[in-house]
């Protein structure tokens, strides 16, 4: 363990955002997603950060064969063409922020301290445009200063030096990170000596890869964009799609032409689920738009489990299963039917919230479709029972033969653009024998077998002092992780923090005893790295490669690609504490290195180079999907049995889930509005049925505080407003990150150790 921390001379930044002043507004929500409104809204954006030419250009590339792939989501690409506005309004708006014409550069840190600008709201604080030369915030200081390349770099690998073991040294990554620096960033961890790879995986989507791996051998989704407009029934379920998603509502608009039901399942009734009006669509923009769901199943928080638990009893007590599927292919089905069968419907009842008879007429649905898609994203991953929630989809689909099959499948749907391929080629805090065997074998170096820190275990860890250096390649650790405050505190007793990074964020202002700022190109950038032109690839949710090759030139001369600074680290770092015998330089001079190393050393990417610069890139393997082949022990899929796992709340407690606004996309907010749910100038919102605001006697817009329970921890927070809201009793909703600070560090997924943001035991008091 460290000495006890130094008193600073620095003036404490604030770790959470500030308190809105102005109260929030209701204004009419949007009755249909994208349409006019959005056509607006990308012009908007596009206009006023990049202006017309910037706009045009940029918006142009984006998603092309030979463009650059979109910074936001992870949806796929169609495989065979591309429209000429190959993006979403939220991807117009990620874009857009990348090629700000505002600059932060080393004047407005020598202007603002630390302090200053952590009482700034996160909007604020994105507003001020690109990053332009490497920062350093000395010990003491209040202010960044700028610091050159070679001496950031030696800065760092000094601190290497000090260093106790390796497994003090913390390796953090975003998802935007391209395959190339992702694979050099593991490397670069593992050559030290340390598995400490979090990565945002861990908050979000881990629960999803810990149940597949278990259920059927893979932790990814098991179909293609083209298996949506082949299936019959399509489930969404914890999923806002017309947010986070906005590109997957013309899939299925499409899977509903081609005669697709849509069900949606979700405690909250969001507006793309609804309708949708294709922005490329002149009629639809202009006319009514599609419908998109056939039917709305308003779950209560955490009542998934409990929903599919009856849609699995109406199957098996109708005998609708394909058993011919099961014979051959799964194992665990008796434990199951027995177990289904024995649930009595007033269980399943009460913890869903739903009747029934709505719970048979779906689960009917289930039994007679041929071909069945169910997708879902954080609402199923980020609660103590995910694990067993997804399992329990899992096997509804085992159930149908609905695996392998054409139409249908497994689809997990990630958020960030490359989260999924980061984790493909090798950050992952507890990675396979057989990858850090092939490391070995290619790099001949012995490679670190101990498993590491993910995101929770790191934050505790910093927190006992175990934690000399956490680096962060992308992201904003500090208002993505669970209970801010915690988060902070640990952050603070680091000696030093290392952030990779585009623009000013949170995670900048709330640090270790010094931290340095690397600033790096950008998705949409060109990047000349080692005198070339370079490109990179990524993988999107449906396990497609592809390449992506910036177009606009960089917003600094002082810029340096995501893998040139992973070889510079790596290099002064290596002069520091000793020498591997990785030719650093040599591999960033031209990327075709960096996939050669890939191929040999991960399964799927065979004649990467080539297949990568194929139109549309190539799909990695995937046993289940493609042969019904299921990597698993036994060498079967898996039909895996839980018990219900209701959350236990008091009469005078809530179920609280975090959510997204429309105007805002992971950590980043471009505005305190959400067009969609109808919410204006105002995140610290706690949206409330009608019912509990009445039976409370309280009114909306009143001010209230939020105090989380968890294994007798308390955690409050003051200053929330009320926001009336059609939301099931006893659920109430607000906005991430804000919220962030009321989930407590040690409450995690069962397996998965994922914050369970999505399930918080609160309550809610008057302001005095």
């Amino acid at each position: 363990m460290y000495d006890a921390i130094i008193s600073h001379v620095r003036v404490s930044p604030e770790a959470t955002t500030p308190i809105e002043v102005d109260p929030p507004r209701k204004v009419p929500p949007s009755k249909s997603a994208a349409g006019l409104p959005a056509i607006f809204s990308t012009a908007k954006h596009g206009l006023t950060k990049m202006g017309v030419l910037g706009s045009l250009s940029n918006l142009s590339r984006v998603n092309k064969f030979n463009g650059f792939d979109c910074p936001g989501c992870a949806w796929p690409d169609p495989d065979e063409s591309r429209t000429f506005a190959e993006f979403c309004e939220n991807g117009a708006k990620a874009i857009a922020d990348e090629a700000t014409k505002e600059r932060a550069g080393a004047e407005f840190w020598s202007k603002w301290s630390v302090a200053e600008l952590s009482k700034k709201p996160d909007h604020w604080l994105n507003r001020q445009g690109r990053i332009t030369h490497p920062l350093i915030l000395r010990e003491n200081s209040n202010h960044y200063e700028a610091i050159t390349w070679d001496d950031a770099f030696n800065r760092i690998a000094q601190e290497f030096t000090n260093l106790k073991s390796p497994e003090e040294a913390v390796f953090y990554t975003s998802g935007r990170t391209s395959n190339e620096a992702a694979f050099l960033w593991q490397l670069l961890a593992r050559s030290t000596g340390t598995n400490n790879l979090p990565d945002c995986s861990n908050m979000c989507h881990e629960s999803s890869g810990v149940a597949l791996g278990q259920s059927i051998g893979i932790g990814k989704g098991t179909v293609k964009l083209e298996d949506f407009n082949k299936a019959e029934l399509i489930i969404v379920v914890g999923q806002n799609p017309g947010t986070n998603h906005p590109r997957m509502l013309t899939a299925l608009r499409d899977a509903k032409s081609s005669g697709a039901s849509v069900v949606s399942i979700n405690p909250l009734i969001e507006t793309g689920m609804v309708r949708f009006k294709h922005p490329q669509n002149p009629l639809e923009v202009m006319g009514y738009g599609n419908e998109i769901s056939d039917d709305h199943i308003r779950v209560r928080i955490n009542g998934d489990q409990a929903l599919f638990r009856g849609f699995a009893k109406a199957i098996l007590s109708n005998h609708s299963e394909d058993t011919d599927f099961i014979n051959e292919y799964t194992a665990g089905y008796e434990n199951y039917r027995a177990e289904v069968l024995g649930t009595e419907w007033d269980e399943i009842v009460e913890i869903s919230g739903v009747e029934k008879s709505e719970i048979l007429r779906i689960g009917n649905l289930l039994g007679k479709s041929k071909s069945t898609i169910c997708c879902w994203a954080m609402g199923l991953t980020q609660h103590k029972n995910s694990v067993a929630t997804i399992q329990e989809i899992t096997n509804i689909l085992l159930l149908g033969g609905n695996i392998g099959r054409e139409g249908a499948g497994l689809c997990p749907v990630r958020g960030h653009s490359n989260v999924q391929g980061d984790r493909t080629v090798g950050i992952n805090h507890n990675p396979p024998t057989e990858f850090l065997d092939s490391l070995k074998n290619e790099f001949d170096i012995e490679m670190p077998r101990n498993g590491g820190l993910d995101a929770v275990e790191s934050v505790k860890q910093m927190n006992m002092g175990n934690v000399g250096i956490f680096l962060s390649m992308g992201g904003n650790f500090l208002s993505a992780m669970s209970d801010t405050n915690a988060t902070a505190e640990g952050l603070k007793k680091c000696r030093l923090s290392v952030h990779i990074s585009t623009k000013p964020n949170r995670s900048h202002l709330v640090t270790g005893r010094a931290s340095i700022i690397l600033p790096c190109l950008g998705r949409t950038e060109k990047d000349y790295t080692g005198g070339k032109e370079q490109f990179i690839t990524v993988e999107n949710s449906m396990g497609v490669v592809h390449k992506s090759i910036g177009k606009r030139k960089p917003a600094s001369l002082q810029l340096l690609s995501e893998c040139a600074i992973v070889a510079g680290l790596a290099t002064a770092i290596e002069e520091e504490v000793g020498i591997s015998g990785i030719q650093w330089d040599n591999l960033v001079s031209d990327y075709d290195r960096i996939r050669d190393c890939i191929e040999r050393t991960v399964r799927g990417f065979d004649s990467y180079n080539i297949r990568c610069r194929l139109d549309g890139g190539f799909y990695l393997p995937n046993d289940p999907r493609d042969s019904r082949i299921f990597n698993t022990e036994n060498g079967l899929a898996n039909i895996i049995t839980h018990k219900l796992q209701p959350i236990f709340v008091k009469e005078d407690q809530f179920v609280m889930m975090t959510i997204r606004s429309h105007d805002q996309y992971n950590t980043t907010v471009y505005s305190t509005n959400d067009r969609y749910r109808g919410i204006s100038n105002g995140r610290r919102v706690v949206m409330m049925s009608r019912e509990d605001i009445e039976k409370r006697g309280w009114s909306e817009f009143q001010s209230v505080s939020i105090t989380s329970h968890f294994d007798g921890k308390q955690i409050s927070a003051d200053k929330w407003t009320i926001i009336e809201y059609d939301i099931p009793p006893g659920n109430v909703a607000t906005y991430f990150p804000e919220s962030n600070v009321l989930i407590p560090l040690e409450s995690v997924a069962d397996s998965s150790n994922t914050p369970t943001s999505k399930s918080v035991v609160v309550t809610i008091d008057p302001a005095s």
